[in-house]
């Protein structure tokens, strides 16, 4: 770590045609073209002087050319969820929105948070991720098309049917890409057995983990539950004690594990008799569903942590 004399917390913002950047505490400031060469500008300027951390903000993919190139740079690099930066600003009392102010949130956001930086997932990683990403995609345009079917006028009914009868050739497509991707990675294709393991962990969650929750087994069960987005917290104030809610995590991936989780009270002896108990001790059944959630990812990430299958894992966390 350098010592806080030397410290700069860079901040990006990107967008779809250029890079603000904001550096802290000097207040440096300039804007790049997002193209390879204004890349490849902006990071021989940051490696003349190396940051102790670059910020970025998750953009939808958008911001994966930068950070791989400061990656292969050996810059530090951290992709934050654009949310917490949100609250960030809004706590600092910074409720105008410019490119250029988002630039300088992020780097304060750096300097006063402090978030770990991570190596990018590499190819084979980032091409799973890819694969899985686009099948939720269209899963929820199929779906918004069968909703629409049922109230559409009988002249555009056709068009509609064409686009779900596209949809439901294209996920099993998607899903043979995914199977084959899987397979061909010794580690994941071990790693996927073990995960399915479990009665309730299909290909889709299986894969879902392997591609958007590669901290499974290297975290602590509270971590990961907050990580994934399934952890309550507390909305307490004074003598006032509120519900706890959750809040946060990787919303592509809870929805999968939530209808996975669905399944799996009903056929995983284990889960079932778990939500039966709380719903008996008068927890609602959504509650009781929630904490069902954090339970299987749980177990999930203890048999990743510890290599074992679900029968042993489950009695160890039982």
């Amino acid at each position: 770590m350098t010592t806080a004399a030397l410290e700069r917390w860079v901040g990006v913002d990107v967008s779809t045609t250029h890079l603000d950047v904001h550096v802290r505490p000097q207040g440096t400031a300039w804007r790049a073209e997002h193209t390879p060469e204004g890349i490849a500008a902006l990071v021989l300027r940051l490696q003349a002087d190396p940051p102790t951390l670059v910020v970025l903000e998750a953009t939808g993919q958008g911001e994966l050319p930068l950070a791989a190139a400061l990656g292969l740079a050996g810059l530090p690099c951290a992709i934050v969820n654009p949310r917490q930066v949100r609250d960030f600003a809004k706590a600092l009392g910074q409720l105008a929105k410019t490119d250029r102010l988002d630039a300088a949130v992020l780097a304060h956001f750096a300097d006063a948070v402090r978030p770990a930086a991570r190596p990018l997932p590499d190819a084979e990683a980032q091409e799973l991720r890819a694969l899985v990403t686009r099948r939720h995609q269209l899963v929820e345009m199929r779906t918004a098309e069968q909703q629409r079917r049922r109230t559409a006028h009988v002249r555009v009914r056709p068009q509609i049917e064409q686009a779900i009868l596209f949809f439901d050739q294209a996920i099993p497509a998607l899903d043979t890409e995914v199977a084959n991707a899987i397979r061909q990675s010794p580690l994941w294709r071990a790693k996927e057995e073990l995960l399915r393991s479990a009665k309730g962990v299909g290909p889709v969650l299986g894969s879902t983990l392997l591609a958007l929750l590669p901290e499974l087994g290297t975290l602590d069960r509270r971590e990961i539950a907050a990580l994934v987005g399934v952890a309550p917290f507390a909305c307490d104030s004074g003598k006032h004690q509120g519900e706890r809610h959750i809040w946060g995590g990787r919303a592509d991936l809870r929805r999968v594990l939530y209808m996975a989780t669905v399944v799996a009270i009903r056929f995983n002896p284990l889960l079932h008799a778990f939500y039966q108990g709380l719903v008996q001790r008068g927890k609602r059944k959504k509650v009781a569903l929630v904490a069902s959630m954090r339970k299987f990812l749980t177990i999930l990430n203890a048999m990743v942590a510890h290599q074992t299958p679900w029968r042993d894992a489950e009695a160890a966390t039982a």
